[in-house]
């Protein structure tokens, strides 16, 4: 076998939320009165262009969340097959240009020299302080003046190849409508446009679509964003750091999520000594710093690490050991914001007339909660998640800032903006590298904080009459 899957604790997570994202998509098609909200959502340009930017960004995580390593030997006398420690993913594959093709140091976006000066000796033995040539970037251009003219022609030609892949998708959903819905096809795409923004969709696809497109096609020559210290492409930094965000994001919040739920109805509905224990616990834990607190559970991590190295074959096994235990740390500690809103919530709920009727009815507590109060919840529930997930990203940048973030040997928004904040006192400055982080990140947060504004007007039961 030429590989050998490699499985982390992270991946077998995100697979299995791919998994109940997809059933909750079926049920929810079966479900009139959650089908509907949706439809909103979907119906609004917002909601329309964060959901495909999300998708976007979901897709660079699953394609960096497939992980293998490489057989060494191709020796078949061997008993024994020897494979690389070093992990890659889909996404290396896909960016080769962009991993092999490594620098000495920095270099800016575009550039086919070096951003700094080395001692060179020319042909005749003289000694000259110069700018030396890139070993790859711009490696087949016959002169400097000729580089812009093959940036516009590399831009020209790709951006083609995006337009025709466009109309390629385009006649692909026109022909499956056609396929399911025969001679109503031009009705029924009529009756989309009318209630969907079509034009919206489309030219958001088309954008997305050429700039894919052009930074594959002009990663093969040039670094795009510049190189790091190291040399490493920094686009190629920004996209394997979207998998951390997203998984830092997600399996933060459904940590979370199960504590609040409980904790938060289980105070409001049945007060008493219950809300008085579930207040003082959410009481004191927010007491206590939470950078501290994820600080400690960090670096018992480490010594647990390097006191059993046996457990963990290859380095990227230690850094995603580490990026779950942040996780569950973040996820434990940032549980009582969405539990107060619901207590206060459910408060409300336990004294509605549906709910007073039901318990005079002698309907059990059970019974209440799931049919009546949790329902009602699930709005606040949706629209705090999406909103929790834009602060556990920028959370991840800060605490890799501080150094208790995730591994320094992983990629990261955070760890790239550690590594650069030194090089802004530099002169000139080094800048590429924290503008790419910053720009990753607020496409990403706003993205879904666009998503959470539509999903909110959707879903809240107060904004039903306006709809």
């Amino acid at each position: 076998m030429p590989f050998i899957p490699v499985f982390l604790w992270t991946d077998i997570l995100i697979y299995l939320l791919v998994a109940v994202v997809i059933l909750a998509v079926f049920y929810i098609r079966t479900q009139p009165h959650l089908r509907t909200p949706w439809k909103f959502v979907f119906k609004r340009k917002r909601g329309a262009i964060s959901i495909l930017i999300l998708l976007c960004y979901a897709s660079i995580g699953l394609l960096d969340s497939v992980h293998f390593r490489y057989q060494l030997s191709n020796d078949t006398s061997t008993e024994k097959a020897h494979y690389s420690t070093e992990v890659l993913t889909l996404l290396d594959l896909a960016l080769t240009p962009m991993r092999e093709q490594e620098e000495k140091t920095y270099s800016s976006p575009f550039a086919t020299k070096s951003f700094v000066r080395e001692m060179t000796y020319t042909e005749n033995g003289h000694l000259n302080y110069i700018y030396p040539k890139l070993n790859y970037a711009g490696s087949h251009l016959i002169s400097e003046q000729s580089k812009w003219s093959d940036i516009q022609s590399t831009v020209a030609q790709y951006t083609l190849f995006a337009f025709l892949s466009w109309l390629v998708i385009l006649l692909l959903i026109v022909l499956y409508i056609w396929g399911e819905h025969g001679l109503k096809c031009r009705v029924l795409l009529s009756d989309l446009s009318d209630n969907y923004p079509l034009i919206t969709i489309v030219s958001t696809l088309l954008l997305m679509l050429i700039m894919s497109f052009n930074f594959f096609g002009l990663s093969f020559d040039y670094h795009i964003l510049g190189t790091d210290k190291v040399g490493q492409d920094v686009l190629y930094q920004s996209l394997k750091s979207v998998r951390t965000g997203l998984v830092i994001g997600t399996l933060t919040t459904l940590v979370m999520l199960p504590f609040a739920l409980f904790m938060g109805i289980a105070a409001g509905y049945f007060k008493g000594w219950v809300d008085d224990v579930i207040q003082y616990i959410y009481t004191t834990l927010n007491s206590i710093p939470g950078v501290l607190l994820i600080a400690a559970a960090v670096l018992m991590l480490q010594v647990y690490m390097s006191n059993h190295p046996e457990n963990f074959t290859t380095i990227a096994e230690r850094a995603d050991i580490r990026l779950l235990f942040l996780c569950i740390i973040l996820g434990l500690t940032s549980w009582t914001g969405l539990c107060r809103i619901l207590r206060g919530e459910t408060l409300k709920l336990r004294e509605a007339d549906y709910v007073l009727a039901a318990r005079s009815l002698g309907a059990g507590s059970l019974s209440i909660l799931h049919r009546h109060i949790l329902p009602n919840l699930m709005h606040i529930v949706i629209i705090a998640i999406v909103l929790d997930f834009s602060g556990l990203v920028l959370a991840e940048a800060v605490l890799s800032y501080v150094g208790v973030g995730v591994d320094p040997s992983m990629h990261s928004w955070g760890n790239m903006i550690n590594s650069a904040r030194l090089e802004m006192a530099r002169d000139p400055i080094v800048w590429w590298s924290l503008v790419a982080a910053f720009c990753s990140m607020f496409i990403l947060v706003l993205a879904a904080n666009l998503f959470a504004d539509v999903v909110r007007d959707a879903f809240d039961p107060r904004m039903q009459t306006t709809q």
